[in-house]
């Protein structure tokens, strides 16, 4: 009577709440970044639980090529940029900005691989676009894209480093 899952659909659980954690941990350190604050742990959160959201993204059973991992390649480079820029050259200069566009753009596509995703297997987003090529899919993805250019640009304008 108890909860029968495969060890696919345990790992596809432990997938997404690594995805849900970074979201979350990204959201604030946006926050922070909205307010001029590092958010030292936070940072370290959302870059552990993107990269964990990226590299467990690799080990689902892909026979070919696929558009994820492609994102996952990309958000993969994003990511190490973002932690060199961070860790090595602690933000110092254009690393600021390095820092910036570089961990904004991983959370973007963590955002945009859960947006697709949330259409995909969320009953009611799903009748909205079933082919994923539907206008309310547009919409919301649109939605998320504007978000993070607007907010990445703020985040430059606002950290840029002295010259």
């Amino acid at each position: 009577m108890g909860l029968d899952m495969s060890g696919l659909a345990l790992f596809t659980l432990f997938h997404v709440l690594l995805s849900i954690a970074g979201i979350v941990a990204g959201f604030v350190v946006l926050f922070g970044l909205w307010q001029g604050k590092s958010m030292g742990r936070w940072t370290t959160a959302f870059l552990f639980f993107t990269a964990a959201t990226t590299f467990t993204g690799f080990l689902f059973p892909f026979k070919t090529i696929t558009p994820a991992l492609m994102v996952g390649t990309i958000s993969t480079l994003l990511l190490v940029l973002a932690v060199v820029a961070r860790y090595t050259f602690h933000m110092k200069g254009y690393w600021r900005s390095t820092y910036i566009v570089s961990a904004l753009t991983a959370f973007y596509l963590n955002c945009f691989v859960f947006v697709v995703q949330a259409f995909m297997k969320v009953p009611a987003l799903h009748l909205l676009a079933p082919n994923g090529n539907e206008l309310p899919f547009a919409l919301a993805q649109g939605a998320v894209l504007l978000f993070f250019l607007a907010t990445g640009v703020w985040a430059i304008r606002r950290l840029r480093p002295a010259l």
